[in-house]
């Protein structure tokens, strides 16, 4: 990544801003999962993974606890990431299908994965003052890539955390957006046009029950393909 992205990356990683999850984090990395007992863990927050010139940018909830807080690398090592990934390949925003850790070969194309939370958060479910703590970290990725052109939501907190970026940094929309999936809205800052997608999260919970299926989440991918050739 060039040095802008490189940078706040490295601050991701030395981030202490929220100890109550850095020490869960840290004691997730001893215990391990049996399944995982003979790898070391991560243990720490995960920064964002992919192109520094991305056009489209991918905004999840956090990492899981045996996922991304093992592996290093965002939605890799769990289901979300075994749903997320094979679509990215694809639509073409990724070289390969699969995702397994942090020095494989993957590769992201146009394309960046950041979260609106950093650590992994008890239940998969971080505070309202955690987010905010993390949030200053999805800005300065936002400023990192003048390039970006669609921002696509994994599920609620993701959608919101892209709507209140875009508000900080004082676009307009074109309509009040509410999350949903293939929601889009369109937001404006003098010539520059963002446009925001909502999409279910990957999570085995919608993906199993059919909430989400695979050609649902292709359409998202084809509809971030097709707004770039505008």
């Amino acid at each position: 990544m060039v040095s802008g992205i490189d940078a706040i990356e490295r601050r991701v990683v030395a981030c202490e801003r929220c100890p109550e999850l850095r020490a869960y984090c840290a004691q997730v990395a001893r215990e391990k999962k049996r399944a995982h007992a003979d790898q070391t863990y991560w243990g720490k927050p995960v920064p964002a993974f992919g192109d520094p010139r991305a056009r489209v940018m991918l905004v999840g909830l956090a990492p899981g606890a045996h996922g991304s807080n093992r592996t290093g690398r965002m939605f890799t090592g769990d289901a979300s990431g075994d749903f997320l990934f094979p679509a990215l390949y694809r639509a073409g925003f990724a070289s390969q299908p699969n995702s397994i850790d942090a020095r494989d070969s993957l590769e992201l194309l146009d394309c960046i994965i950041t979260a609106a939370g950093r650590c992994a958060p008890p239940a998969n479910k971080p505070t309202p003052q955690q987010l905010r703590n993390c949030f200053p970290y999805l800005l300065e990725e936002f400023d990192a890539l003048p390039n970006l052109r669609v921002a696509i939501g994994l599920g609620k907190i993701g959608f919101d955390a892209i709507l209140k970026m875009l508000r900080e940094r004082q676009y307009r929309f074109d309509a009040k957006p509410a999350f949903g999936h293939a929601v889009e809205a369109t937001a404006l800052r003098d010539k520059r046009r963002i446009v925001v997608l909502g999409s279910y999260h990957p999570s085995r919970q919608n993906t199993n029950t059919g909430v989400l299926t695979a050609p649902m989440f292709d359409a998202i991918f084809s509809r971030a393909k097709a707004l770039l050739l505008r």
